[in-house]
């Protein structure tokens, strides 16, 4: 009878360590605030129990989005998944991933661990299925998507001498609309992190986070980017370790580096706030670039920077100075140099709603504003969007040394620059986007709200 009951215990034990022990989400003007804490599987059971319907959610709406734009099922990335991601893992984010399964099984969901794993890889498919193409001799028709506009600040460009740093994510709304989760994570293994994210997405996948390492972290993508090594490690997991182990530019550098596979290649701008520092890291699949400054800042809006790595690993028009991600470019200029000495929280909330066209020179949000609105645009955002995509600005986040010793930040869910995307009233506009007529949602104009890890 003892050994009996032994069993029992030891099976409830198993099943307890699973249980979600993570407090309710917060819901704070448009964002989701969940707290997660333990073992990767004690945070992914929580995240899954947590999330499950939004995860459902979310889940539908990146295979809609991620067929229709690459031509493949969902069926074939779960393949792609299967044979080049999974096993890239490690042991840590396999059990996290495998925890959000049990977590949304646990509510009579259908999700497999291929399909979280193709959630959290979808932006990488463009660039497998780009470099599959480019070596059959066939140059791709599509660009990745142009995800972004960031800064990073200290010294004599910001108020107080120290980091102030703020990214918006450029996304197509259908998925975009999913980015509204704020995730705050302590686990046993590594640093406490605070980021934004997508419901059952173990990484930011847009890539704002600090952690209290004192590492602060954004990217914009590098526009028109080819090239992918299968035998390399995905970019979710790198960035998460990035996230949750860096402490130090050089560290984020090298864990970003480590098992590069070209998927989802960005220009990460990150600060050090433990003494003032920041930096530039141009990551290309066969050419890394890291620039490094306690004076000065940042900028980014999907403009390659390194001639090699233009020349060798893109596609980009560098002889037309009025593609969209070069005019927020000079936009980024001109706000920095107008704004030297004068750069703290406030000012990056005004720059992260920029509507200033720099080619007509008036206000009006496109997809040249820094706060991009690509559905009112007749040019579209050529390789990427055609006209009147239905794409751009989703959020906002800024937040200083200060907030970031705090893990919290300044969020604009939605449109925080106060302009509404109305999605029947678009439609009705587009009938040509009418596939994507079940799952687009509309984007509000929220506020701007303090989000942290402390509960409220």
């Amino acid at each position: 009878m003892r050994a009996k009951l032994t069993v029992v215990f030891l099976a409830l034990a198993v099943i307890g360590a699973n249980v979600s022990a993570a407090p309710a989400p917060q819901v704070k003007d448009g964002w989701t605030i969940v707290h997660l804490s333990g073992t990767p599987a004690q945070i992914g059971f929580q995240h899954g129990d947590l999330l499950y319907k939004e995860i459902e959610s979310a889940q539908k709406a990146i295979e809609l989005g991620t067929t229709h734009t690459l031509g493949h099922s969902w069926a074939e990335l779960r393949t792609v998944s299967e044979k080049y991601f999974v096993p890239k893992l490690g042991t840590e984010y396999r059990q996290e991933l495998e925890g959000i399964v049990k977590g949304v099984q646990a509510h009579g969901s259908k999700l497999d661990l291929l399909d979280l794993v193709a959630m959290n890889a979808y932006m990488e498919f463009d660039y497998y299925y780009g470099e599959l193409k480019l070596r059959q001799g066939i140059k791709p028709t599509t660009t990745v998507a142009e995800h972004c506009s960031a800064f990073v600040a200290t010294g004599a460009y910001t108020k107080d001498g120290k980091i102030v740093i703020g990214h918006n994510n450029w996304s197509d709304y259908l998925t975009g609309s999913h980015w509204d989760i704020v995730f705050d994570i302590k686990p046993t293994n590594g640093h406490h992190f605070i980021m934004d994210g997508v419901p059952g997405l173990i990484h930011s996948a847009d890539d704002f986070g600090f952690n209290d390492a004192g590492i602060m972290i954004t990217e914009t993508t590098i526009a028109m980017f080819h090239g992918f090594d299968e035998n390399g490690v995905p970019e979710f997991v790198r960035a998460r370790k990035a996230m949750q182990y860096s402490e130090s530019i050089d560290d984020f550098a090298r864990l970003m580096e480590e098992g590069n596979n070209g998927g989802y290649a960005n220009t990460w701008l990150v600060g050090d706030r433990k003494n003032n520092e920041i930096g530039r890291l141009e990551l290309g699949l066969k050419n890394v670039t890291l620039e490094r400054t306690k004076d000065g800042y940042f900028i980014g809006s999907n403009f390659p920077i390194n001639p090699k790595l233009i020349a060798e690993e893109t596609t980009f028009p560098t002889n037309d100075p009025n593609t969209p991600n070069l005019c927020r470019k000079r936009r980024w200029e001109q706000l920095m140099d107008e704004n030297k000495g004068k750069i703290d929280v406030e000012a990056g909330k005004k720059f992260e709603t920029d509507h200033y066209d720099v080619v007509t020179k008036e206000i009006d949000p496109n997809e040249r504003t820094i706060c991009g609105h690509i559905d009112k645009s007749s040019r579209g955002d050529p390789g990427w969007m055609p006209p009147f995509g239905p794409a751009g600005a989703v959020e906002a986040k800024v937040a200083d040394s200060a907030m970031a010793e705090k893990l919290s930040f300044i969020a604009g869910a939605g449109h925080p620059c106060g302009v509404v995307f109305d999605a029947k009233t678009f439609l009705k506009e587009h009938p040509e986007f009418a596939w994507q007529a079940p799952l687009l949602q509309d984007l509000k104009a929220n506020a701007w709200t303090l989000v942290s890890t402390r509960l409220q």
